[in-house]
C-alpha cells in the first residue's frame, strides 16, 4: 500500500488543486509502479508559514 505525503504551505490552495494533486499522485504511481489506485494513500500536509524555514528564515518573513 503507497504512502504519499504531500507538503505544502498554507497559503491558499483550494480544495479543487488539492484534490487534483491527490489523484495526479495517485495516478502517477498507478502508471510508473503498478500500484493499486484502491489501496495508495495520499496525504496533504498544509502547515503555516511561520512553521516553514528556508535558508534560515521563515516563509513568512521571506514573502515580505
Amino acid at each position: 500500500m503507497p504512502f504519499v505525503n504531500i507538503k505544502i504551505t498554507k497559503d491558499g490552495a483550494t480544495a479543487e488543486q488539492k484534490a487534483a494533486l491527490i489523484k495526479g499522485a495517485t495516478d502517477l504511481l498507478v502508471k510508473v509502479l503498478n500500484k493499486n489506485p484502491a489501496t495508495t494513500v495520499v496525504v496533504i500536509d498544509e502547515i503555516d508559514t511561520d512553521n516553514w524555514g528556508i535558508g534560515g528564515e521563515t516563509v513568512s518573513n521571506r514573502r515580505k
